[in-house]
């Protein structure tokens, strides 16, 4: 653990939220709920930006001023490792203790495999993080293995301190209602060109998703608490470079790193709505639990991620160890199932990340068939939307989510995406509805404050 670590004194009433907009000013400023492990990073020693196709690393030179250092050529080169110390001895279940923290779009992702449009905001990013605040049996505690770790802690409690009346600059209002970029005949063309190249053998499945879009004003962070009270998301975060905001809501865990190169993934296919009423909520749980439709569409993926997994993986340690369970979150029901494997010795664990990107949840089987199809038909970048969000310690234990449930800014144009894997068995009308579930509350809850 860090070299410093010191209680931050704070109001009982002070939510992630209102840490995070009190540290606005941060370069680098980071959130991730991380599975009930909130930890919150800021003025990372040097950090690497994609944008337009070029990685650029910048490096600090004050507190909180960062400089261009160089452009970097391989991601590999910036994240280096230590060897994992005390493994047999160290079983505590993993957190953030000092490490890099990151995004890593769909974009960037997809481009490794297929030639594909790309947004102009920025579609990776990974910092090295040395200073944190994490917290801990619901107190606030400051990390940091830096030289001037106290100059930092009271920079901090600077900021802290600081009245929140100017926060009101940062009040979010929607300037028209967050819409659908498609008419549902739209949706409906392209649910039927699937099918068509389902029939003709190009694919089994193919995770189709439409994107909504509206512009606004102020900051995602004065919407950051309603979203994550609503969704109670495990894998939720928030991330803020410049004119570029990510918040996720995400349920869905990519790839988990253990200690001993142990690393887990947990594919969500399969959704069914919640009720208030409990008699209609269980049935719809039910429902979901016995949808040979949907076991179908789980098993695809978990097979296109075994063998994702397999390439870097110790021969035969692929294992499925859990299939078609059923988790319940706020607004739904998913089909979730688990497969672990034991990463070889010699690969660097971002490695094994950047070669299973995209997730296989979320672009469909086979998977670069699956991503042409998508690039042909959703007709603009995802962005964000489905690439991951999370961290690496330095030992190379980390989590990383798959970003769904998330909105994304640039320069003031908002956008959250949905939709689910389409297989021959799929109905288009239902189909279409489980897109709209996915996110409606969401949207409800964030067009409250359209003009």
């Amino acid at each position: 653990m860090s070299h410093l670590k010191k209680k931050i004194s704070l109001e009982s009433y002070y939510s992630a939220a209102d840490i995070l907009n009190k540290l606005e000013e941060l370069t680098g400023l980071v959130y991730l709920q991380d599975d009930n492990n909130p930890v919150i990073g800021f003025l990372p020693k040097n950090y690497l930006i994609t944008q337009n196709d070029q990685n650029f690393l910048f490096t600090k030179t004050d507190l909180n001023k960062y400089k261009f250092s160089s452009y970097i050529e391989n991601l590999l080169d910036f994240t280096q490792f230590q060897s994992q110390e005390l493994k047999n001895s160290n079983r505590e279940k993993i957190s953030f203790k000092g490490g890099y923290i990151g995004f890593i779009s769909y974009d960037f992702s997809a481009h490794q495999f297929i030639n594909n449009q790309s947004h102009k905001q920025p579609s990776l990013f990974i910092g090295s993080y040395y200073s944190f605040i994490k917290k801990i049996n619901n107190e606030w505690y400051f990390f940091s293995d830096e030289n001037n770790a106290f100059e930092i802690f009271n920079y901090l409690l600077a900021l802290l301190n600081k009245p929140s009346s100017k926060l009101q600059k940062n009040n979010f209002k929607l300037e028209q209602n967050i819409h659908p970029r498609w008419s549902k005949n739209t949706y409906l063309t392209a649910f039927h060109k699937i099918q068509e190249y389902i029939k003709a053998g190009d694919c089994y499945q193919i995770n189709l998703t439409q994107e909504f879009k509206a512009n606004f004003t102020g900051s995602l962070l004065n919407k950051a608490d309603e979203l994550w009270n609503l969704t109670n998301a495990p894998y939720s975060g928030y991330l803020k470079l410049t004119e570029f905001e990510l918040l996720s809501c995400s349920p869905e865990l990519f790839i988990e790193f253990n200690v001993d190169k142990q690393i887990k993934t947990r594919p969500i296919k399969g959704t069914m709505p919640r009720y208030e009423n409990k008699e209609q909520d269980l049935l719809s749980k039910q429902t979901l639990k016995n949808s040979k439709k949907d076991q179908a569409e789980n098993v695809m993926i978990v097979d296109l991620l075994r063998n994702d997994l397999s390439i870097y993986a110790n021969t035969g340690s692929v294992k499925t160890t859990k299939l078609f369970e059923i988790e319940s979150f706020n607004q739904v029901h998913h089909m979730v199932s688990e497969i672990t494997a034991t990463l070889k010795n010699d690969i660097n664990p971002m490695q094994m990340l950047l070669t299973a990107l995209p997730g296989g949840s979320i672009t469909g089987a086979p998977k670069i068939r699956a991503m042409q199809i998508i690039e042909e038909l959703e007709g603009a970048p995802r962005g964000a939307y489905c690439g991951t969000l999370g961290y690496f310690n330095f030992d190379g234990t980390g989590r990383w989510n798959i970003l769904i449930r998330s909105f994304q800014q640039y320069q003031n144009q908002l956008s959250i995406w949905a939709g689910g894997g389409i297989t021959i068995a799929s109905e288009a009308e239902a189909e279409y509805q489980e897109s709209l579930d996915k996110i409606s509350a969401m949207l409800n809850l964030m067009n409250s404050t359209a003009e």
